[in-house]
């Protein structure tokens, strides 16, 4: 059961409701990120449009996204809507709710293998990676990639380590994107072929990358070569691919060169 740090929801907070029961005038919800706690939705907050049944809009045993729009502390009373929560702001929170259901399966299992409870989980990896990270799955996510560093970084205990990356590493996939393009260079020097290569290849020696960019530059039939830029950032990889370019450009120019460049969609 996915679950929040603290006992009540804030008003103007999206929650998940399972429609527990019915009523002309309303239904009642529970909020299972909040150990169950009940949430009543009244009728004149189902919907903008005119509601004949309630039961149009809402069923027992179906899954909601509401918003909180009263919360008594004192009487742990919730009130939410349905009606205030716009299709975006639905679709975030279900990403969110998956993503944090994905991230406490993973606790879970880890927890379990090294004989700790899913409490402990929460309390010494969970909420941290969350505090660092702002959500526990983007941290599970930096620890897919970047390894144990994220983990320590967040203040996660190092008997937690090892086993955690074994488990994050085969649920957690880092996506990697690709961007290409197409340079053409033509020489009619008698030592044209030379002066291509070396305008391809110096460029190359003068890019900084890191372990996970990969620049790669290849013919697809002389004057024209592919150029492909890998990387899990795409900003990343346009300022590689930006940087490589204006660096031909420049030599292919000294060089009396022709020289152009085509973006191909990936």
């Amino acid at each position: 059961m996915v679950r929040k740090r603290t006992p009540l929801p804030r008003v103007g907070e999206l929650v998940i409701g399972a429609v527990k029961k019915v009523f002309d005038y309303g239904a009642y919800l529970s909020l299972g990120e909040y150990n169950n706690i009940e949430a009543y939705l009244p009728w004149s907050e189902v919907s903008s449009k005119w509601v004949r049944d309630i039961r149009d809009f809402v069923r027992e045993g179906q899954r909601v996204v509401v918003k909180v729009i009263r919360v008594d502390r004192r009487k742990r009373h919730i009130d939410v809507s349905l009606k205030r929560v716009n299709p975006s702001e639905q679709r975030r929170k279900l990403l969110e709710w998956k993503r944090a259901q994905r991230a406490e399966k993973i606790l879970e299992i880890v927890a379990k293998r090294i004989g700790k409870s899913l409490d402990e989980a929460y309390n010494e990896v969970g909420w941290k990676l969350e505090d660092y990270y702002g959500e526990i799955y983007a941290g599970l996510e930096e620890a897919s990639y970047r390894g144990s560093e994220a983990l320590q970084e967040a203040g996660v205990p190092s008997e937690w380590y090892e086993p955690l990356l074994n488990e994050v590493r085969k649920h957690i996939k880092i996506k990697r994107i690709k961007i290409q393009g197409v340079i053409y260079l033509l020489s009619l020097a008698h030592d044209g072929v030379e002066k291509i290569k070396k305008t391809l290849a110096d460029p190359l020696q003068k890019i900084a990358l890191d372990e996970d960019t990969k620049i790669k530059v290849y013919t697809i039939g002389a004057p024209k070569y592919r150029i492909e830029v890998t990387s899990t950032d795409y900003k990343k990889a346009e300022r590689v691919l930006q940087s490589y370019i204006k660096q031909v450009q420049k030599l292919a120019k000294s060089l009396s060169m022709e020289f152009s460049f085509e973006r191909e969609k990936t």
